[in-house]
């Protein structure tokens, strides 16, 4: 069943990739030779160099400047004339690694002088310019319209999901998720909080950046997701209204152990969403809001525990979960003048999540149940973010200063109530907790074109808080100590400076940058806590960048790059609070945690023919103070402690294969296959709470990967078909193993009423083949399971633009 489940995956293909063509403005000064003065109402033309057709034209203007504008990469015959001056003619080349260039002062001679011509060529490239960074449109992703930004993203080359839900790149989930290209507490700040609420509904695109320049923080290791939010610039009025409905977990997949409440079936979702924009002479106004319902079968997963000493342990954790999600954003954009731009934006979030769960603990053969352990999780998270920004263009076009302001306010109010029904007594637990985050950030960037690329340098500065207080509650025989609760204050302060060159010529292409951050962070904790005391690090890094790229001709390109980043704990990973993950599990985090640091390289290749690309990059990361979670067991006691922890060196080693190729009018494939090995080297580490347990770890490494293939089909009467299959390969989990898993995803979509309206199906996991298999081996157990939660769902959708 499996060969032919690849089979028929092989046969339908994988996500088309959007490849989005710069557009450049090329500009200059024309003065005269001799008196060096600037020269007005000079005509500037620009011919193709393959037919001498013309592109376009302009005259400069009483200080000399010209620009051309919405030009496409190629070779150029730049001509300039004026009356009493010879004609100057010049080939000039136009690349994709900047959309500004500014060829400078151009002289005219008032004699005549004969030329010669330098031809420098270059061809549009149809995956990305830098070789670093895809661009998908959201519109693009047939299969998972009206799902979570989430699943859109599982469906994107060269990212994954772990077991646990989080978004990986080439085998990492060390990656920095950004909106509108800021960090907000959306996806949290080093973190991807949130992205399985995001409506996809209300995203542009997606930006996948493997190898970041210097101007982006240098937080993530595996790159930076960028998601861009929708913002129409049409005049006068428009917008766009819509609605999605959809169906979850249609059947059963495993009937629950005996005894507990009856998982979710049939779940609902519904999203309806909003967005207006008004567009007059200087001013642009724009909103956009979602609601998000869903009722999920969030976790479903069956465990069998067997400890050292023969004692079978059989369980299930099954999770139901119903979330609400609204989001308002809203905000102006001013031009006074040609040369200056003031925008100001505002968001605001409310996420409520209710959370039901069972949890029974049986004998081997499911004859005697010890325990039933049953939870209600209420939670509610508030974000509100305000934003400032001005611009100031300089006469050369794209010679830009940005300046601005981004504060955000996210708080977490969590309340969890706990009943641990034993055969001679009840026992209930409770937590309350409420954690206030404020983070200020102000920036400053310059850009300044250049004949042959552009300088670009800035800075940033972030002061963040976090104060937390968390309340304990015990019940009758609580497993936990009494001094659980407390409170704790973390604040980070991060000043940052950064400078980047590009240069581009007919052959070459080069990116250098460096960006220099300190890094303080304090974090005061209870003085009465039984474990832990106050504590913090700082420190001052450079974390350089480097891409080296060769054009063999206009097809084919390699390229080399290099950089350095960090991965930064985040709060909730030294938070000293324990929280229940299940009865018998306890996370708490390590405030002696650190960051890791991971130094990257990687060697790309790109070519293109007739309707059809390929690309491929071979990486390698290697990370000292790897950041990972360990599990052990105290002394006298059946429950798991699982803590973060500095583990040493680790490395990522592997390639990524793209292809894409049109194989008729109507039907487009795209192929993408990732293999890597993870490794990790022999560690020790000692976990403190609740006391103290040494964990020794040998030498592990696997070789694991994915492959997603997409076949993208185009039918009359404006109608697409999109079908998904991905596979991914086993992987290394935290002390242990995740095993291989297979899913397909369907998406159509027919245009109507002339094009203002949208119909979508889709469905999710649609052979409900979708499953999380592990074998983790801890100290004196093994734990073997398989979660069945809800991967199947069919979604309706339309939207109507005006």
């Amino acid at each position: 069943m499996r060969r032919f489940l690849l089979l028929f995956l092989l046969m339908l293909g994988f996500s088309f990739v959007n490849a989005q063509n710069i557009k450049i403005t090329l500009s200059g000064r024309i003065k005269d030779s001799h008196t060096k003065l600037p020269l007005s109402f000079v005509n500037v033309g620009l011919k193709s160099v393959k037919d001498s057709s013309f592109i376009t034209g302009t005259v400069t203007d009483d200080q000399g400047f010209f620009k051309l504008e919405e030009m496409k990469s190629g070779s150029y015959l730049l001509i300039i004339s004026f009356m009493g001056h010879q004609t100057k003619r010049q080939t000039v080349s136009i690349g994709q690694l900047t959309p500004f260039l500014d060829l400078g002062w151009i002289e005219l001679q008032s004699e005549v002088k004969t030329l010669t011509e330098v031809v420098i060529s270059g061809k549009t490239e149809s995956l990305s310019s830098k070789m670093d960074k895809k661009t998908f449109n959201m519109a693009d992703q047939l299969s998972q319209g009206g799902g979570s930004v989430l699943q859109a993203m599982k469906n994107l080359p060269g990212i994954s999901t772990s077991s646990d839900g989080k978004i990986m790149l080439r085998g990492s989930d060390k990656v920095a998720v950004l909106i509108d290209g800021r960090q907000t507490a959306l996806t949290g700040f080093g973190g991807q909080n949130g992205l399985d609420n995001i409506p996809a509904s209300a995203i542009e695109r997606i930006e996948i950046i493997n190898n970041p320049s210097a101007k982006f923080d240098a937080n993530g290791n595996a790159g930076i997701i960028n998601i861009i939010y929708k913002q129409q610039k049409q005049e006068g009025w428009n917008g766009k209204i819509g609605l999605t409905t959809g169906l979850g977990a249609i059947w059963e997949k495993k009937e629950n152990l005996p005894g507990i409440r009856p998982q979710y079936q049939g779940t609902p979702k519904i999203n309806p969403s909003l967005s207006l924009n008004y567009r007059k002479n200087k001013l642009n106004t724009f909103m956009q809001a979602d609601w998000l319902y869903t009722q999920t079968l969030n976790r479903n997963e069956f465990s069998t525990r067997i400890y050292d000493t023969a004692e079978v342990i059989r369980q299930q954790v099954k999770r139901n979960r119903n979330t609400s999600y609204a989001t308002l954003k809203t905000g102006a954009d001013w031009n006074p003048d040609d040369h200056n731009l003031f925008s100001f934006s505002g968001l605001f979030n409310r996420e409520k999540i209710i959370d039901r769960g069972d949890i029974p603990y049986f004998n081997e053969d499911l004859s005697s149940r010890y325990r039933l352990w049953q939870f209600l999780e209420d939670e509610v998270k508030y974000t509100a973010t305000a934003t400032a920004s001005y611009q100031h263009k300089f006469k050369q076009p794209g010679h830009l200063l940005n300046a601005g302001f981004n504060y955000t306010f996210h708080r977490e109010d969590e309340q969890y109530f706990f009943t641990n029904i034993m055969p001679a007594f009840t026992g209930e637990d409770a937590f309350k907790l409420l954690s206030d985050e404020r983070v200020a950030d102000f920036n400053v960037d310059y850009v300044r074109p250049l004949k042959h690329g552009r300088v670009e340098a800035g800075m940033k500065f972030r002061n963040r808080t976090i104060p937390v207080n968390m309340q304990f509650f015990p019940g009758l025989n609580s497993p936990l100590d009494v001094n659980a609760g407390g409170w704790a204050d973390y604040k980070e302060t991060i000043p940052a400076l950064y400078g980047n060159y590009v240069f581009e010529s007919s052959k070459v292409e080069l990116e250098a940058g460096l960006r220099m951050e300190y890094v303080k962070v304090s974090y005061d904790v209870n003085p009465n806590h039984p474990t832990y005391k106050s504590s913090g690090y700082d420190y001052t890094r450079p974390f350089p960048n480097l891409r080296f790229a060769y054009k063999l001709d206009d097809q084919n390109k390699l390229s080399v790059f290099y950089n350095r980043r960090v991965d930064r704990p985040n709060e909730v990973d030294i938070r000293i609070f324990p929280k229940y993950d299940e009865p018998e599990v306890i996370k708490v985090g390590n405030p002696g945690l650190r960051p890791q640091f991971t130094n990257s390289l990687e060697l790309g290749y790109k070519t293109n023919w007739n309707k059809g690309s390929f690309y491929f990059a071979a990486y390698r990361r290697n990370t000292e103070g790897t950041i990972t979670r360990i599990a052990t067991q105290a002394p006298g006691s059946n429950l798991i402690y699982n803590v973060f922890q500095n583990a040493g060196h680790s490395s990522n080693t592997g390639g990524e294969m793209v292809a894409q190729q049109q194989m008729s009018p109507w039907l487009t494939l795209n192929l993408n296959g990732n293999i890597y090995q993870n490794k990790i080297d022999a560690f020790t580490v000692e976990n403190l709470y609740p006391v103290p347990v040494i964990y020794t770890a040998k030498k592990d490494n696997l070789i694991s990967g994915n492959l997603k293939l997409n076949a993208l089909m185009k039918f009359p009467e404006f109608a697409e078909l999109q079908l998904t299959g991905i596979y991914l390969a086993p992987d290394l989990v935290p002390q242990g193993r995740i095993a291989s898993r297979f899913s397909m995803d369907m998406g159509f979509k027919k245009t109507l009423q002339k094009g203002k309206g949208e119909l979508f199906l889709n469905g999710t996991d649609i052979l409900n083949t979708l499953q999380i298999k592990k074998n983790i081996y801890g100290n004196g157990f093994q734990l073997i399971s398989t979660d069945y939660y809800e991967t199947q769902v069919f979604r309706l959708a339309y939207s109507y633009k005006f």
